[in-house]
């Protein structure tokens, strides 16, 4: 394992660790130290933290992935001098005068947004949005996903905390291009904004379960570049 980047993964909404479930025993086997940031989407501040944890928990540099509004806590806890790459998976990646609902604010909204509810203060991806979130997964596949979820506060994307990490990191961005959940003109954009290494898939808003072998193949990337 000496040489071997460490890979921190980091989740958005509706979703948590397990997401990246299809990635990790195949990034362990091939000798990384990998961890799976399980934050509760309680605040921005909170949630960037506990990134900041999982960062400070592996050894020797780390590529930090972030999936969604993961690709925001990326953007924020990134900036520790321990990271030395970034990859966005249809991620948010607002910039220091930007917050999360203001970048996608800026792009025809999608239609998982029609499929949401507030109850208690959270916002509750309903049955009839899990298609527009993860429809290229089989039934079983998308309950799973459904019943797996975190649950953000409602104004989540509303919340601000300082930090840019792609202005000054080497990003890895993969677009998916049929996406329903975040819209892929705004993952094209902010990819040409970063500068990022741009990768293109067939995929609904979550390739990393979709196309685990092609994720894979573009965290590889990121952590050779790393590693050399």
């Amino acid at each position: 394992m000496a040489g071997k980047a460490s890979i921190v993964f980091a989740h958005g909404l509706w979703a948590d660790g397990s997401c990246f479930s299809k990635l990790i025993p195949t990034l362990q086997a091939e000798g990384h130290q990998v961890y799976s940031s399980q934050h509760g989407l309680d605040s921005l501040e909170g949630d960037v933290a506990c990134v900041t944890r999982a960062i400070n928990h592996v050894p020797g540099p780390v590529v930090l992935v972030g999936h969604s509004y993961g690709g925001t806590l990326i953007t924020k806890a990134g900036v520790h001098d321990r990271v030395g790459a970034l990859v966005y998976i249809a991620a948010l990646a607002p910039d220091e005068d930007e917050t999360s609902q203001s970048q996608q604010e800026k792009f025809p909204g999608t239609p998982v947004f029609k499929h949401l509810d507030v109850v208690d203060g959270r916002l509750w991806l309903l049955e009839s949005g899990i298609g527009y979130f993860c429809g290229d997964l089989p039934a079983a596949e998308q309950q799973l996903v459904l019943a797996t979820g975190a649950v953000p506060v409602a104004d989540l994307f509303a919340q601000q905390v300082p930090g840019t990490a792609w202005r000054t990191k080497p990003s890895w961005y993969i677009v998916a291009n049929d996406d329903r959940t975040v819209n892929p003109e705004l993952e094209r954009a902010v990819a040409e904004r970063m500068g990022a290494k741009t990768y293109s898939v067939d995929s609904s808003h979550v390739p990393m379960l979709s196309h685990p072998d092609f994720v894979l193949d573009v965290i590889r990337d990121a952590a050779k570049a790393l590693e050399a």
